[in-house]
């Protein structure tokens, strides 16, 4: 048996979270399942089992901050899980947690690890509540007390930045850099540091999710028209691209899975 919701932010904190998501389930035997980056930080609460990750022989901690992601990720899921996550923008995680949020890709770094005394307060009252809504609300009261004390003065000029990116099948650093009004060196750090990655990685990421998006959308689509309309030179880049962050070509990952943006879709 299993549950998936998806709850969006209050008004106030749309900005800066693109949505929650719980998860609950429950099985007798191991489910697993690859995850592919989707170019957002999140913020992750285990309430149940946690999950094993295979290609990094690693168990999630119980609390943790999931930065962003170069490659797949191989997840075991058993027995009894329940999982409460708020999923960022991609370029807003920093000013919540006080940290460039670069040192954090391809990381779940503790909670208990980071040192913030109210952070962890947030993960002790969700494991104690027994109401998934309630974390909700609890985790909000967190979010919009951050926000209130936290402010950056590059988060608009990234908000466009991020906006182009989304709306665009091809970009370049001088023409993001144009757009955040910052030389070339100075966006590209000031992005790294608020986004958790670099300007050309993130476009790749952007750019995955797009195939995914197509594939989900239009599963009859060619792969010629579908290289072209998610902005690539032609077929064989993007197949090896695809395979370089999923570890499948788009024909074997669609026998396996069904193609789902994170990104485009929720």
């Amino acid at each position: 048996m299993q549950t998936f919701r998806v709850i969006q932010p209050s008004d106030i904190l749309k900005p800066f979270i693109r949505y929650y998501w719980i998860l609950q389930s429950s099985s007798s035997g191991s489910v697993s399942q690859r995850t592919l980056p989707m170019g957002c930080a999140s913020l992750v609460f285990h309430r149940g089992e946690r999950l094993r990750i295979i290609n990094r022989q690693e168990l999630q901690p119980r609390s943790f901050i999931c930065g962003q992601e170069s490659g797949y990720s191989e997840i075991i899921a058993a027995g009894n899980i329940e999982m409460i996550v708020v999923v960022f923008q991609p370029h807003t995680a920093k000013m919540f947690f006080g940290m460039p949020v670069n040192i954090l890709r391809d990381r779940n770094v503790a909670l208990s690890d980071i040192g913030d005394m109210a952070l962890l307060d947030l993960a002790k009252k969700i494991e104690d509540c027994e109401d998934q809504d309630a974390c909700i609300d609890l985790i909000e009261s967190y979010l919009c007390k951050r926000l209130i004390h936290e402010t950056s003065y590059h988060l608009p000029r990234l908000a466009e930045v991020i906006r182009y990116i989304n709306n665009s099948r091809q970009g370049n650093i001088k023409t993001l850099a144009d757009i955040s009004c910052l030389s070339e060196k100075q966006f590209c750090r000031v992005f790294s540091e608020n986004v958790g990655t670099t300007p050309k990685e993130f476009m790749r990421i952007v750019r995955l999710q797009r195939i995914l998006s197509a594939m989900q959308h239009n599963p009859e689509i060619g792969f010629a028209q579908l290289s072209y309309d998610c902005g690539f030179t032609d077929q064989s880049h993007m197949i090896k691209e695809f395979k370089l962050f999923s570890g499948y070509t788009p024909t074997d990952y669609i026998k396996y899975n069904s193609p789902f943006s994170d990104y485009f879709s929720l």
